[in-house]
């Protein structure tokens, strides 16, 4: 087998600001592939922030991002898995559902899937190319991909159904939206119509076959999901989209299930 290239140093900042208006701004990582590149949102509110996942863990998201920050923010993530929990650590405010708690405050690779190193990814999905490195680029000269990991995190909300998020001047559903993972959440707005979905629902290929998803369970949350009036969601990866893209994805999502998956 022929050695492994060395990646470059990324140049410039590692990560993407992107001001969506609003008080919304995207935050990416353009070097991460694009099967673990996150969608981050902070969300700007009149008495408390949201940072709404938190990437990869590969460089200091709360030192890039402190520029967002107003006087108390609280780091949310919408599932505790590796692509979107790996700056947690380093929010004192940490929140996510309860289901998924322990696998966080714990670091524990079943939950969070993260049982490999940056070197090779070893996550198979259809639709993204994997098998090689996470990075297309390192962060620092001297930065080591066997060296990553998820580190734990205290988990100071445990969220749940119906729980209710108030910024100041904007306010928050949790709603629970299981089959991705047993703990996916998603945020909703009902004044703006705005839907922070994770990885529930976006623009690519879904993942529900991981050892902890549920085929039965997702149909169930798609089905809700096309129920909701939605504006705009803003997902866990690739563009945002308006309702009738969201009408779109879960039609094709429940029209590829066999019976038995779509049984309650």
């Amino acid at each position: 087998m022929p050695a492994a290239v060395p990646l470059p140093v990324a140049p410039g900042d590692w990560f993407n600001f992107r001001d969506l208006g609003e008080g919304i701004t995207l935050i990416t990582e353009p070097h991460v592939i694009p099967l673990l590149r996150c969608n981050i949102w902070h969300v700007r509110g009149r008495g408390l922030d949201l940072m709404v996942d938190t990437g990869l863990g590969v460089s200091s998201l709360h030192a890039a991002s402190r520029h967002l920050f107003g006087q108390r923010i609280a780091a949310l993530a919408t599932h505790v898995h590796l692509d979107h929990v790996g700056g947690h650590h380093e929010f004192a405010e940490c929140w996510c559902h309860r289901l998924e708690a322990d696998a966080l405050s714990k670091a524990d690779p079943n939950g969070t899937l993260a049982d490999f190193d940056l070197n090779e990814v070893n996550i198979a999905v259809p639709g993204y190319d994997t098998g090689g490195p996470a990075l297309t680029a390192l962060p620092t000269p001297d930065y080591e991909l066997s060296a990553w990991e998820i580190k734990q995190a205290t988990v100071t909300r445990r969220l749940d159904e119906g729980d209710a998020i108030d910024l100041g001047n904007r306010h928050f559903e949790v709603l629970h939206l299981p089959g991705h993972s047993p703990g996916s959440i998603g945020l909703w707005e009902a004044k703006s119509g705005t839907l922070f979905s994770g990885d529930a629902i976006y623009d690519g290929p879904l993942i529900d076959d991981l050892h902890h998803s549920d085929r039965a369970a997702y149909a169930r949350t798609m089905e809700r999901l096309l129920a909701l009036p939605v504006s705009v969601v803003h997902a866990g990866h690739d563009p945002s989209f308006g309702r009738e893209r969201l009408r779109e994805l879960v039609r094709g999502y429940l029209d590829g299930l066999d019976a038995p998956d779509r049984a309650a």
